[in-house]
């Protein structure tokens, strides 16, 4: 009979199993990254263009999130300090490709959304045998957030992929709550115009 095992931790909080992992207990700190993972990797699977890169992208975030989690002053930031740490690799990341972030001015006009520097991605899960509507949608949905510019792309998986506030946000990627939301939106409206024919 397991009582006492690994199972147990299975029924923490994630805040009590942050304050175990911060007393070095590491069967909390295994259930906690077991119970992250598949958010780390969605976000470098959205942020990242390289799908080789993505399994050491997020093997290192939970590292980081292992070596320092005692650094975690407030339980309840978790998710965002998580995020900071996603944000800070994606970032090093884009530096060591030597790809530079695109940035865009917030009075830019509509007109020149198709002068955008990006890379198209194709879509590894769209096979004959999936050919479903769902999973044409999956694809296309992927391949519109590949191509939003790196700043966008990174707000609009926070606030829509990992559920952060705007104010998250900011504080995450360093800038002012009003261009988070400009970012947000125009990322949007860009998702929304590509995902137009197959929605309406």
């Amino acid at each position: 009979m397991l009582l006492f095992g690994k199972k147990i931790y299975k029924n923490h909080t994630q805040e009590e199993l942050i304050e175990l992992a911060k007393q070095d207990n590491l069967d909390a700190l295994e259930e906690l990254v077991k119970r992250n993972q598949n958010n780390v990797y969605a976000s470098f699977y959205y942020l990242s263009g390289n799908c080789e890169d993505i399994l050491d992208l997020t093997q290192e975030a939970l590292l980081k999130m292992a070596k320092n989690i005692k650094n975690l002053k407030d339980n309840t930031k978790f998710k965002t300090w998580l995020n900071q740490i996603v944000t800070r690799l994606f970032y090093d990341y884009l530096r060591n490709k030597n790809k530079k972030l695109i940035t865009i001015p917030i009075d830019k006009k509509d007109d020149d959304e198709d002068k955008f520097n990006v890379t198209e991605i194709p879509c590894k899960t769209c096979t004959p045998e999936e050919n479903t509507l769902k999973t044409e949608l999956n694809c296309i949905i992927e391949r519109s957030i590949q191509k939003l510019p790196d700043a966008f792309r990174l707000a609009i998986v926070l606030r829509e992929f990992q559920g952060l506030s705007y104010e998250e946000i900011a504080e995450i990627t360093n800038t002012n709550v009003g261009t988070v939301k400009s970012r947000i939106a125009r990322a949007r409206n860009k998702l929304q115009s590509d995902l137009k024919q197959y929605i309406a």
